[in-house]
Parts: structure tokens; C-alpha cells; sequence
């Protein structure tokens, strides 16, 4: 059976609700008593909840009050409340005062990921101080810090993931501590599948530094007996248990930063999906938001749809649901002898069918207005114009300058303009030093503060630098970058090939092909491989069973993906035969201009561009 995280965690959220109470398939409590209670959670909890339960699903588990941890509340003494918020000294200081207080008759505590001992202990002695200790019924570490999104895409919502990782001045002790989120928020998502993957990752950078302090933390784990992958143990073959491939952003720069032209990534970075809503100008002028998810037949069918294709789509849906009201108005409509019988029999169905046309047409309604919002933005800004010519880039290696030069002071925003020159940067080989001061001119005519752009270029110039050097003067090139780009060096120069790709399938799509089929291939040679299942004392990376086949992979991106990216995977995945499956997350989902902003100020630390501030993107 296919992994599917986000029913998972849904799953996992509903047995929280009710208690902990063991659920039947009815998603009701085993005991089938109704307990009327209080929901109470921080801002990350309330992001993990969004996408996957709506207020309607609270009401149907017993919530009736909900609020933020950090918000004043009175008291409701004979209701539990069932908190759900990441174990932080803050929030256990808030528990600690609401259970002296009294708020509630019971506390049910649910922590995102694993309660640190000092704070249980913080909790236990407070409690027993302030004479509540009766009050807490049962705590739970639920091993559910990430959000999903779509059933096989998944965010772990690190903000700035890139730039703490690349900044020149990050310490030791920051870089740990983020590795360490990472794992820790990785080990939630296996947790919830209840799998032990095998792990491949490049060599180097903060790709291997996860994969290899992921290994060990599932090692420690399953030395205990009761632990949480114990109902997964029965995984016999390489076949039946998934891959994790780890990867860092620096492996393939360009699809961050690249205008899409599919509908999925377009509503992303265009309109501003988030958390799976969007807000978008009415007709009437008022705003309208809208939920886009599995509930929604149009989103799943078509989001890998080029938009013009899109266009189309709604037409054709549109025009199938005139021609059904017709028909259920023409077999109602009584014309010529009255057959009652059969009249009665045509009214039930139509009655009947009322539900289904009413939402196929709200359906219908949302996607024009959000086809039409994305076509303004289209025109306004040469959105297809961008696209087609990143992408004519990507496959040719070059651009004529005077086209060049005629996107740069053309139609777009100040963002469109600088990650189209980001682009041409990555896609060319070499480049005139004539033609790059053209491009900053051109850029700065614009006001467009070229940060970005300068960092992109000496992280080109290092990688050049690399692949030209005789051994000797290498090593002093490295010595120098590792100090100028702390941990993410060695992922920077092995991706260089992938900065430079010509090859028009993501280098990410290509690399977790070679990696699920397993057969012997140059591009994976030196990947690393991690069984946490293998004896300790087994060297693991020769064994056979490491290199797959595989028939299921969960692909993370450390330091932002993005849909484009996700949308390559899951052609991968269909493409396949038998078709193969595959999960796709990341530390944050950026848009290309969000990707852009955290690569201006690696720049700004670097001392790199132009002085004028950054301004906001202008439409």
C-alpha cells in the first residue's frame, strides 16, 4: 500500500482529539461517548492543523472552543482541554500557570515532537508545587512537527533554512542547532509513516550531516524494544521499504529560482498560495479566499496543467455543466402529453443531482476567478515570456544580448528582472566580463538591488575556480571557500554540474530515477548510503540491498523546494512502470522570489552589490 502522509497525520490528529482514545474506521471513539472539550495550541500547531482539519471536523471530534496558548482565557472548569504545541520553555510555563490556575478540569498535554527530560521534569515539579498534578492527565509526544500539504508533499517550515546554512558568518553552534531541527522534524515524519528507510545522500555538506545524524538517531531508537517503527519491522526486502534521498538546495539552483508556467506553481508564486488558501480579487471587488486541496476535483486533475491548458479545462467543465442543467431542465420541463409517472421519476433525480451541479459549479467559479487573476498578473508582467525564455536558456546554454537586454528593461517586476539575469548566469557557461557588467547595468537602470546576483556569480566564479585548479592551488581554493561558505562548500561544487545543466529534466527528478532503480550509474557512484536497521558493526555501504530497486522514495530538500520541483517527482513517479511512488519535502516552500530575497542577503553579508536597498517586488 502506498504511503500517504498526510492521511497519517490526519489520522493522528483525530486519535489526539479524542483523547488518545483508540479509533474505529468510523473515525469515532471506541467507547463511542462524546467528550465536549477544549482544543488550545501555539502558531506552528495551528499551521500543522490548517491544512488537515477544518472547523466543521473540530465540532464532529467534541471541540467546541479553540484559542492560541498565549491568549487570555477564563476559565471552563468541568471541560479537559487537549493542548497540542511544541515543547518549548514558554509553552510549558503557560501549562504550568493554566494548571495552577485551574482552568480546566483536565490537561491533556500533546507535544509535536519529544518533550526534553529538563522539561518534563520543570512540568512534573511545578505542578506538584502549585498542587495540580491531579490535573495533568496524560502527556504524549506525537512526533508530528511538519506540515502536510498534499498527500505526498510535506514542509517542515524552517524559515531562512538557506541562509543559515551559506551565511559565511554562521557559527558552529547555530549550524547544530538547525541540523538538529531538521532531524528531529525528519524523525517525526518516518515516525507517522511507521517506516525505516534506506538513506542515500551525496557526499558532503549539510546533506550528509543529516543523513548521518538521522541514521543514528533511528539507530538509538530501535535499540529500544517498544519503539516506534515496531509495526513497520516486517519490511523483509529492499522492495518494500522506501528510500530517503537527501539533498541540499545547492544541488540544482536554478529550478528555485525559474518563473514556472504550470498551474500549480504559477498559484504559488504568483498569487501566493499558502498553507493551501489564497485570497484573489472578486468580481465584484471584494476579496475571495479559497481552499485548494484534495477536497478540490479541478486542483488535483489539472495542477500540473500548463495555464494555457488550464484555460481550456475550465472552459470544457464549464460548458459540460451547461449542457447537464439543460438536460435536468428539459426532462423536467413537462413538453407536449404529461406522463406523471415519469415526470415524478425525472423531478427526484433532478432534485437528486442539485448537490452535485451546485458544487461542480462553485468549482467552476473558483478556478475562473483564480485563471483570471493569474491572466492579469500574466500580461502584466510577460510571465509567458519569462518562462519560455528561462527555459529556452536551460536547454541552449545561451541567449541572444539583444533579447537579453529587451526582458531586462521590458515588462515585469524588479523580482522577474533579477531572477531572470540569476538565470542566465547559471545557464551559461562562460560569459563575456563585457556582458555581465551589461546585465548589472541593465539591472540597476531598473533600481534593482543586484545582492543576488553578485552572490550567485562568486559562488559560479568559486565552482570555475575548482574545476580549473591544479591539485596544488585547490586545496588553498578550498581552504578558502570552506571558510567563506561554512558547511555548504562541498554540496556547492559537486552540484556544479547541475547549476550548469542542459539536460531539460530536473537534475533532482534524474538523480532520485537512478537512486529508486538501482542499477549502476556514474551520476550516483559516490553517493552515501545508511541502513539504521543494519548491525552497527556492518560497513553497510557494500551491502546489495542498500542500492534498491525501490518502488517508494520520500525526496527532501534541505534549504527550500518548491512546486515546480515537486510537480518533476510526481511525473517521475507516474511515468514509471509499474508506476512508482514518491513524497516530496522540504524545509520551507519558496517562490522564486522568496528564494531570490534569502540570496540577496547572503550577498549583503558577503560586502556583495549594489548599496540601494532592496525594494519590494512591484507589479
Amino acid at each position: 500500500m502506498a504511503l500517504n502522509l498526510r492521511q497519517k497525520q490526519t489520522d493522528c490528529i483525530v486519535r489526539m482529539l479524542n483523547l488518545n482514545q483508540p479509533l474505529n474506521p468510523g473515525g469515532t471513539t471506541a467507547n463511542d461517548e462524546e467528550v465536549y472539550k477544549i482544543l488550545i495550541y501555539d502558531r506552528f500547531c495551528q499551521d500543522i492543523l490548517s491544512p488537515l482539519i477544518h472547523v466543521k471536523d473540530l465540532r464532529k471530534h467534541g471541540v467546541t472552543l479553540y484559542f492560541l496558548i498565549d491568549k487570555d482565557r477564563k476559565p471552563v472548569s468541568d471541560v479537559p482541554a487537549v493542548y497540542f504545541v511544541q515543547p518549548t520553555p514558554h509553552n510549558i510555563h503557560r501549562i504550568i500557570l493554566d494548571a495552577s490556575r485551574s482552568l480546566y478540569h483536565s490537561f491533556h498535554l500533546n507535544f509535536s515532537s519529544s518533550i526534553p527530560r529538563p522539561l518534563l521534569e520543570d512540568l512534573a515539579s511545578a505542578t506538584v508545587n502549585s498542587d495540580s498534578i491531579h490535573r495533568i492527565s496524560k502527556v504524549h509526544d506525537q512526533y508530528l512537527e511538519f506540515l502536510s500539504l498534499e498527500d505526498n508533499l510535506f514542509s517542515l517550515a524552517h524559515k531562512s533554512c538557506y541562509v543559515q546554512l551559506n551565511d559565511p558568518s554562521a557559527g558552529d553552534a547555530e549550524i547544530e542547532s538547525l541540523i538538529h531541527q531538521i532531524v528531529s522534524a525528519l524523525f517525526s515524519v518516518l515516525a507517522t509513516l511507521a517506516v525505516v528507510p534506506i538513506i542515500r545522500c551525496p557526499p558532503g555538506g549539510p546533506a550528509e550531516l543529516v543523513a548521518s545524524r538521522l541514521d543514528q538517531r533511528l539507530q538509538d531508537h530501535l535499540l529500544a524494544k517498544n519503539n516506534l517503527f515496531s509495526e513497520g519491522a516486517n519490511f523483509a526486502t529492499s522492495f518494500q521499504r522506501p528510500v530517503l534521498c537527501i539533498f541540499d538546495r545547492n544541488f540544482e539552483l536554478s529550478v528555485a529560482i525559474q518563473h514556472g508556467f504550470r498551474y500549480r506553481p504559477l498559484v504559488h508564486d504568483v498569487l501566493g498560495l499558502r498553507l493551501n488558501k489564497l485570497n484573489v480579487q472578486g468580481e465584484k471587488g471584494g476579496m475571495k479566499s479559497y481552499v485548494l486541496d484534495t477536497s478540490d476535483p479541478f486542483w488535483v486533475a489539472n495542477g500540473a496543467l500548463e495555464f494555457p491548458d488550464v484555460a481550456v479545462e475550465i472552459e470544457t467543465q464549464l460548458n459540460k455543466y451547461k449542457n447537464d442543467v439543460e438536460e435536468v431542465n428539459r426532462k423536467t420541463g413537462g413538453t407536449g402529453e404529461v406522463d406523471f409517472d415519469g415526470n415524478t421519476k425525472h423531478l427526484m433525480n433532478a432534485v437528486n443531482s442539485l448537490p452535485e451541479l451546485t458544487e461542480r459549479k462553485n468549482v467552476i467559479d473558483k478556478h475562473t476567478n483564480i485563471a483570471t487573476a493569474l491572466l492579469g498578473e500574466i500580461k502584466e508582467r510577460a510571465l509567458d515570456s519569462y518562462a519560455k525564455k528561462e527555459s529556452d536558456m536551460m536547454v541552449r546554454g545561451s541567449i541572444d544580448r539583444n533579447e537579453l537586454l529587451g526582458v531586462l528593461k521590458g515588462k515585469g517586476s524588479k523580482s522577474d528582472k533579477l531572477r531572470f539575469a540569476i538565470m542566465y548566469l547559471i545557464s551559461t557557461e562562460s560569459i563575456p566580463q563585457s556582458e555581465i557588467e551589461m546585465v548589472e547595468s541593465a539591472l540597476r537602470e531598473s533600481e534593482v538591488d543586484t545582492s543576488a546576483f553578485q552572490y550567485v556569480k562568486k559562488i559560479k566564479s568559486l565552482n570555475v575556480s575548482l574545476a580549473s585548479a591544479n591539485s596544488a592551488s585547490r586545496s588553498n581554493i578550498v581552504d578558502w571557500a570552506e571558510k567563506l561558505y561554512g558547511q555548504s562548500i562541498s554540496a556547492v561544487t559537486a552540484g556544479m554540474k547541475n547549476l550548469l545543466s542542459s539536460d531539460h529534466q530536473l537534475a533532482l527528478a534524474r538523480t532520485v530515477e537512478a537512486l529508486m532503480e538501482g542499477k549502476p550509474n556514474p551520476e550516483i557512484e559516490s553517493y552515501l548510503a545508511f541502513d539504521p536497521r543494519a548491525p552497527k558493526s556492518s560497513s553497510g555501504a557494500s551491502s546489495s540491498h542498500l542500492k534498491g530497486p525501490f518502488k517508494e522514495a520520500i525526496v527532501f530538500m534541505i534549504g527550500g523546494g518548491n512546486y515546480v520541483e515537486y510537480g518533476s517527482l510526481l511525473e517521475l513517479a507516474h511515468r514509471q512502470q509499474p508506476v512508482r511512488h514518491v513524497i516530496y519535502g522540504t524545509t520551507e516552500i519558496l517562490t522564486g522570489g522568496e528564494f531570490v530575497e534569502q540570496l540577496a542577503l547572503l550577498g549583503h553579508k558577503m560586502g556583495l552589490g549594489s548599496s540601494a536597498a532592496p525594494a519590494p517586488p512591484a507589479h
